[in-house]
Formats: C-alpha cells, sequence, structure tokens
C-alpha cells in the first residue's frame, strides 16, 4: 500500500462512511483496493467503531458500483463537491 497523507487517510475514511461513495471512488482517487480500504479502516478506528462500520457497508449496494443501478453512473452525490484524478476537494 502506498504511503498516505494525514489528510488523505482522513478523506479515505469520509469516503468510506458515505453511503452513496462505491469502493470504486476510493480506488479511482487514491489507488486502494476494497480490500486495502478495509485494512485502512482496521487500523485507524477503534475496534467497535470498525464494526459497526463493516456491519453497514457489507452487502450493500451503493457501496459497490456492481451492485447499483445501471442509471446510476457518478460517485457521489449531485450535491457534493467536485472531486477529480488525485485531488481532494477543499474543506
Amino acid at each position: 500500500m502506498k504511503e498516505l497523507t494525514e489528510r488523505e487517510v482522513d478523506r479515505i475514511i469520509e469516503m468510506a462512511w458515505e453511503d452513496r461513495t462505491p469502493f470504486d471512488a476510493i480506488t479511482f482517487q487514491f489507488g486502494l483496493s476494497e480490500q486495502e480500504t478495509i485494512a485502512l479502516m482496521r487500523r485507524e478506528m477503534k475496534p467497535s467503531s470498525f464494526r459497526m462500520w463493516r456491519q453497514r457497508v457489507q452487502g450493500r449496494k451503493t457501496k459497490h458500483a456492481k451492485l447499483r443501478d445501471q442509471e446510476v453512473d457518478r460517485f457521489k452525490c449531485s450535491r457534493q463537491r467536485h472531486i477529480s484524478g488525485n485531488k481532494i476537494s477543499k474543506r
């Protein structure tokens, strides 16, 4: 796994918690696979928070692009700030 800044780790955690942001968006923006994202979440969160997050995202259609409806073709809510490439949106 590549070295990530604290800001990138914070953004990945934020994206992982968002219901409508699939793991593919994290892969696209940061180059982390779903398994690497899960490992990062396990490492960065308290055990109870990690278990709650895993229970929440496991099997959730919106977190897995292949399970989504075909008409949903974006990574984020239309009201969310623009995210492109490896750039983190300004907070």
